[in-house]
């Protein structure tokens, strides 16, 4: 995976989510190099939009450092993909790592978000890991074709999703579990690479977790941010047109897409306790080479 020339095979998928099991070449969600160190032994885990792409990298990757492993889905979209990462970290546990769940939700709505924490906290008893990763994006070449539809669907997904799952696993730590392990939820909010034809989906992400961390960070939760640059994972064929899909990457200075195995470790790092308990507040920017300022 190091830096060269790469292009894909043109392709689109017509609705999002994006279905990976169909993507070609398929994402890398794994790496046999990676050697596992129990980072996160005996934690819980929530990881949104687990099923696919960067998500499904992360709970693999969850798994093999020791967590326990709870990810959602989009019901009827994301079938598939579901079923396969839930199999696949299923053999990538821990042993005495409880069995991961998915579970299935429209995270747009916070009686929806309610249901998945009450769900894992009922399975596993508590929540000490959330990873906010459930994402919509979409190209438009002006804000004039941004409709009203467009706008909430895309709000609900990027922001509202982030809000109450947030809320909803701080008061379970704060009301739920008062004496478990100083409360700490790791939350990593993720962005994209800035895009002029992103709009929207830039707009929804950039700085959220600033204000959030600074909230939380006298109740022992750290906050921090994961800004990957062009990754290969299905909201591409979902998001792009044929060309600029088969193009993908090559705007930086690797000259290349990333794929999700990259991003991942960079979440490990932030949930790890032993690695990253004098970070909140702050971002990781795994992105082919782009200098970011600020």
């Amino acid at each position: 995976m190091a830096s060269g020339e790469q292009k894909f095979p043109p392709q689109k998928q017509d609705t999002q989510p994006g279905k990976e099991h169909v993507m070609d070449p398929l994402p890398q969600f794994t790496c046999p190099d990676y050697k596992p160190s129990n980072k996160l032994q005996g934690k819980i885990a929530v990881i949104t939009g687990g099923d696919s792409g960067i998500g499904r990298a992360v709970c693999n990757l969850f798994s093999l450092e020791g967590a326990t492993v709870a990810f959602t889905y989009v019901k009827g979209d994301e079938d598939k993909d579901a079923k396969d990462t839930l199999e696949m970290i299923k053999n990538a546990k821990t042993a005495d790592a409880k069995d991961p769940m998915a579970v299935a939700a429209d995270l747009g709505f916070d009686e929806n978000c309610k249901r998945v924490v009450d769900d894992v906290v009922n399975a596993y008893g508590h929540i000490d890991i959330l990873v906010n990763n459930a994402a919509e994006q979409y190209e438009c070449s002006s804000v004039e074709e941004i409709d009203e539809p467009r706008l909430e669907r895309v709000f609900r997904t990027n922001i509202f999703s982030y809000f109450f799952m947030t809320r909803l696993a701080c008061i379970e730590a704060h009301e739920g579990r008062k004496q478990h392990y100083k409360h700490n939820i790791s939350e990593c909010i993720q962005r994209k690479c800035k895009t002029t034809r992103l709009y929207i989906y830039q707009g929804c992400n950039c700085g959220i977790y600033k204000g959030i961390s600074l909230q939380l960070v006298s109740k022992g939760i750290r906050v921090n941010g994961v800004a990957p640059g062009p990754i290969w994972t299905p909201l591409i064929p979902a998001s792009f047109k044929e060309e600029e899909t088969s193009q993908f990457g090559g705007q930086v200075p690797m000259n290349r897409a990333g794929q999700p195995i990259e991003v991942a470790p960079s979440y490990v790092f932030l949930a790890s306790n032993q690695c990253s308990s004098y970070f909140t507040g702050q971002v990781l920017h795994p992105n082919g080479g782009t200098v970011v300022n600020g």
